[in-house]
């Protein structure tokens, strides 16, 4: 089929020949195969080498865009 691609292949995966592999839940981050290379609102631009990433889609995060799990309901004991 024309519109199939390759399989990545590591390093010489360019970004014609393959597409990121993003995760999306009903509740949590993002979870994106890295790295990754984020544009914030300001045009400032961030990376992760990571091989999978939580980009946190909450706000609460006090790094982010980077989840730090912020958004889970905490209990009091």
């Amino acid at each position: 089929m024309p519109n199939e691609r390759p399989e990545p292949s590591g390093a010489s995966c360019g970004t014609e020949s393959c597409a990121a592999r993003v995760a999306v839940q009903r509740v949590g981050p993002l979870m994106v195969d890295g790295p990754v290379e984020v544009t914030l609102e300001d045009g400032s631009t961030v990376r992760s080498d990571r091989f999978r990433v939580a980009l946190c889609v909450c706000h609460r995060s006090r790094r982010y865009p980077w989840c730090d799990t912020s958004h889970r309901q905490r209990t009091r004991e």
